[in-house]
């Protein structure tokens, strides 16, 4: 499976088109992560699973899903729920329930990416509000998951891949 992952635009539309644009041919599935303060019924969302993050207020949003893309399980939420800001237990033990491969969530705005129980969990950071690596302008990720590795490669602002950031776990 290869899905790009992204979050925490607030209200910067213009850069999940830009992104869909450039990958659409590239990935299996996109995630969205939370905080985008568009409307649930906005036409980007049939092209993206989106959740509801803390500035979403369309109550259509869900809170969370699990979606299966070629065999792989995610489990994805904005995070804010699960007190993701002082870890991510909750989330690992609400994607292990799932049997979730991978956990994606946004809500800090900072880029993480580790392995937990072979599970992976991955915040891409935030494409338009940076808290870390502020000099990329924002990032999003694209992994790579199969029977024995996950690979996370981080893009910045630009859609440009920042290797010094990439990731490789063994499953």
């Amino acid at each position: 499976m290869r899905t790009l992952v992204v979050s925490d635009t607030h209200g910067d539309r213009a850069i999940l088109e830009t992104i869909y644009q450039q990958f659409q041919n590239e990935v299996d599935a996109f995630f969205y992560c939370g905080d985008s303060e568009l409307a649930a019924s906005d036409s980007i969302w049939q092209v993206m699973y989106a959740v509801r993050g803390n500035m979403d207020f369309d109550a259509d949003f869900p809170m969370a899903r699990v979606e299966h893309v070629k065999g792989v399980t995610v489990y994805e939420t904005h995070g804010h729920r699960l007190g993701v800001s002082m870890g991510t237990g909750k989330l690992a033990e609400r994607a292990h329930a799932v049997n979730a491969d991978c956990a994606f969530y946004g809500h800090t705005h900072m880029l993480e990416a580790h392995m937990e129980q072979g599970m992976l969990i991955l915040n891409p950071g935030s494409i338009s509000q940076p808290r870390s690596y502020q000099e990329y302008g924002g990032t999003f990720a694209i992994v790579n998951v199969n029977a024995t590795t996950a690979a996370v490669d981080f893009y910045d602002h630009q859609l440009q891949p920042i290797p010094a950031l990439a990731e490789s776990f063994t499953r």
